[in-house]
């Protein structure tokens, strides 16, 4: 069905169906009740909380289990946050302390594996896009500034790729 379609469709209703119809979307559909909880009751500290707790357990488990060090365990967050409007400060911090994470585990285990750093990489530069769209770069330039640092001290293999990506953010090509 085109939006065109369902708009008309949604005219012909009245009222009353109309929100038996929104209360029935809620009842049957997840998604549906999360957006709408989210909606009338943005409890984003909280939401920030559990994402920065999820991607940290990714790293550091609370048990004794092996940690999994998944990326795609912080794109779902970041992903469905943006679907769902969470303010683009929130977002932009979940995105930075993803990588921050993978920094620290990194320095007490470093990890062989080049798809990691292509991996946290691609994270970096998917950051840096977002805020410049949102117009909030500035206000991270500090934590941008943080993690090249600590590719370099850590000797990420692709340390000099994270410098040449904030270099035109920081005064002639210098990290603050």
């Amino acid at each position: 069905m085109s939006k065109r379609a369902l708009k008309s469709y949604l005219n012909e209703l009245t009222k009353k169906q109309l929100q038996e119809q929104v209360l029935d979307l809620y009842t049957r559909f997840k998604p549906v009740k999360t957006y709408y909880n989210f909606v009338f009751n943005p409890k984003e500290e909280k939401l920030l909380d559990d994402a920065k707790f999820k991607i940290s357990k990714e790293y550091f488990p609370l048990n004794t289990r092996k940690p999994k060090t998944r990326r795609s365990v912080a794109q779902k967050i970041i992903k469905h946050y943006i679907q769902l409007g969470v303010d683009a400060f929130v977002v932009a911090d979940v995105m930075l302390f993803n990588i921050e994470v993978a920094q620290e585990y990194c320095a007490e285990k470093p990890i062989k594996q080049d798809s990691f750093y292509t991996s946290m990489f691609k994270s970096f530069e998917e950051v840096l896009r977002f805020t410049e769209q949102h117009g909030i770069q500035s206000d991270f330039t500090i934590r941008f500034s943080n993690i090249v640092k600590n590719t370099e001290e850590k000797h990420w293999v692709n340390s000099e790729g994270f410098r040449n990506m904030i270099s035109p953010l920081t005064p002639e090509g210098g990290i603050k």
